[in-house]
């Protein structure tokens, strides 16, 4: 299981990162991680070979299920969710910003 983190993850990402283990556990070849952009954003990146061959709303039915009982007001937090697969990734610009944000100003 790979659940990355941020250094010194606040309650809110330990949270999320509670309830994705529960998506790590069925899929033990993803690599999630989850970043604090700012106060209000959470971003959240999930590599996963089992997303291939499946559709954009597939992979999402999926993820957040296992988000399902995390509280509307940490939910409202996540501003960005990618679901790639390890080529979709290699080309993807999303995941570049994901590695590489603009600094927020908040």
């Amino acid at each position: 299981m790979t659940i990355k983190l941020p250094k010194q993850p606040d309650s809110l990402v330990r949270q999320l990162a509670k309830a994705l283990k529960k998506y790590n556990a069925v899929h033990p070849n993803a690599k999630i991680e989850i970043k604090r952009q700012n106060p209000v954003s959470v971003r959240i990146r999930v590599i996963d070979p089992d997303f291939a061959n499946k559709s954009k709303v597939d992979r999402e039915e999926e993820v957040w299920a296992a988000l399902q009982d995390v509280p509307d007001a940490a939910v409202s937090e996540i501003t960005v969710l990618l679901l790639l697969t390890e080529e979709e990734a290699a080309e993807s610009f999303a995941n570049y910003d994901f590695d590489h944000p603009i600094r927020s100003r908040l």
